[in-house]
């Protein structure tokens, strides 16, 4: 097909609402899917942050995980272990956020400075009771986030915590004064602050953070956020608790209250098949029927996103405010054997395609979600990476970003994709999912989920403003939709050589394989 009627095809079919919804497409004859980039019309850059990480104090995500401690056997640097900082600066992380998630809003940090054997210790309430020795605090998360190279996201303690709580700390990391904090801070080992780039306001307010309506946290949050200040040329973004999945009120209700006293507002996106939140499913024992179920409900994520920044745009105009969906992820039953407060779960190529969904899905919005923070980065739900010991494996999804990483700080290239329709008569979903962007060498990334586990797919691809030529990829799939990674069998699932991809003057051919992660690079 050339220039010409593959470009005409699409337009017809995104002006009749086909697009990303085709169940079939026979024009001019043929049965491929059809997806047109514009390499010239992009502007919006792909903020790095989407790319981004979270580490809570919850199960084995922190200790174990990051922190074993100076005199481990593990080898570490400072007590953090190498191997899993090596593993993350692979993926390029761009964000780490701390201290949780729910664990934020009962977390009081100068427990966790000064001397380790006269740190408090706490009761984790949330997750398994266990108690916390605060062995890992603000010095040990931020010399972690210097070994990354990645920008710190701090989330306060508006739940249980006060406002001169919140502010010392602040000053504590942030300011060169002579001041008690920047005092305090010096006295315990580190003499010039710490860039701090963002700071949250609380977390799950309206559940896990205090159970509070939207109008009382949009009271707290205008008195609490008065006080998170810039000190010593730091510029401090700070961000409001959104909702958790699709309460739309949550959002309004603080954009009316507050708005003009935030620079970001989160977002709670998880995803799980066909169960419910008490009997979530297996992550490694399903069907296809609970396969479909997960891809269906990960592709919620953008209408929730569509209509959360149709909230924003009434209440800012200006666009000023960015979204960040600060926890989102796959959330099954805990493996069993282990501690269910811990949310120690296994990773397939299931929650990898799941992954790629939602980060395609961010990029397309990247022109107000400027943050994502996957949930989370070590050994807790969809995590990065297993750890046992001295052993670590990374999972299928920490492919994912490696593969995905080519799109932070590149610019998206707008495109409309034509596909078939995976599923049953009444319930179908687009079997392709794609973005695209152009980095600062001109190479042209376009990253693609096969959502069908059964069927290859025959993909027609234009760029228009560009003759390319040549193309290569990458692809990450298994010969089963249960596929995973072992601490046996460590490399299951692993990006692979792409092979049979085309050039024929302006276009490109490829075949995606079923239930895959594809990546190509244009030039």
């Amino acid at each position: 097909m050339n220039r010409k009627k593959l470009t005409l095809a699409i337009i017809v079919l995104w002006l009749t609402g086909s697009v990303w919804a085709a169940t079939s497409i026979t024009s001019d004859g043929n049965e491929t899917s059809k997806l047109l980039v514009h390499v010239e019309q992009g502007r919006d850059r792909i903020a790095p942050e989407i790319y981004g990480h979270f580490a809570e104090h919850l199960g084995r995500c922190v200790y174990e995980g990051f922190w074993v401690g100076e005199d481990s056997d593990i080898p570490n640097v400072r007590g953090i272990r190498k191997d899993v900082v090596e593993a993350l600066k692979k993926i390029q992380v761009p964000v780490l956020r701390w201290p949780g998630g729910c664990f934020a809003d009962e977390y009081h940090w100068k427990e966790g400075i000064g001397p380790r054997s006269k740190r408090g210790r706490m009761i984790n309430t949330h997750w398994g009771r266990v108690i916390d020795d605060n062995s890992f605090g603000t010095h040990e998360f931020l010399d972690l986030c210097e070994m990354l190279d990645c920008e710190a996201y701090i989330a306060g303690n508006v739940g249980s915590g006060t406002v001169e709580e919140m502010q010392d700390w602040v000053e504590y990391m942030t300011s060169d004064s002579d001041g008690d904090m920047a005092r305090l801070r010096r006295q315990n080992g580190r003499e010039k602050p710490w860039r701090l780039r963002y700071f949250g306001v609380g977390n799950e307010n309206w559940g896990c953070g205090g159970n509070m309506t939207a109008e009382y946290y949009a009271d707290l949050y205008r008195r609490f956020q008065t006080y998170v200040r810039n000190y010593s040329g730091n510029r401090i973004v700070k961000v409001a608790c959104g909702p958790g999945g699709t309460d739309l009120r949550w959002t309004e209700v603080v954009m009316e209250k507050a708005a003009r006293y935030m620079n970001a507002v989160t977002l709670h996106y998880y995803v799980r098949g066909s169960g419910n939140w008490t009997d979530k499913g297996s992550a490694t024992e399903f069907d296809e029927k609970e396969w479909f179920a997960l891809m269906k409900n990960t592709l919620g994520a953008d209408e929730t996103i569509a209509k959360n920044i149709e909230i924003m745009d009434r209440f800012d105009r200006r666009k000023r405010i960015d979204l960040f969906v600060d926890e989102w992820g796959t959330w099954w039953d805990a493996e069993p054997g282990t501690d269910p407060g811990f949310l120690y779960q296994q990773n397939t190529l299931r929650d990898a395609v799941s992954a790629g969904i939602f980060l395609n899905v961010f990029n397309k919005y990247c022109h107000r979600v400027k943050m994502a923070n996957i949930a989370q980065t070590n050994n807790v739900l969809q995590a990065m990476i297993l750890t046992r010991g001295k052993e670590m494996i990374v999972t299928p999804t920490y492919h994912v970003f490696e593969m995905f990483k080519v799109h932070q700080g590149a610019t998206l290239l707008p495109s409309e994709l034509v596909c078939h329709g995976y599923g049953a008569r009444n319930q179908q979903i687009p079997e392709l999912v794609a973005s695209a962007s152009r980095d600062a060498g001109g190479t042209v990334h376009i990253s693609i989920c096969n959502l069908n586990p059964n069927s290859d797919s025959q993909l027609e691809c234009l760029l228009e403003g560009l003759s390319p030529q040549r193309v290569s990829g990458r692809v990450l799939t298994a010969e089963k939709m249960t596929a995973h990674n072992t601490f046996k069998n460590p490399d299951v699932v692993m990006p692979t050589r792409l092979n049979g991809s085309t050039v024929d003057g302006d276009l490109i051919t490829v075949t995606i394989p079923a239930k895959s992660v594809v990546v190509l690079a244009i030039k």
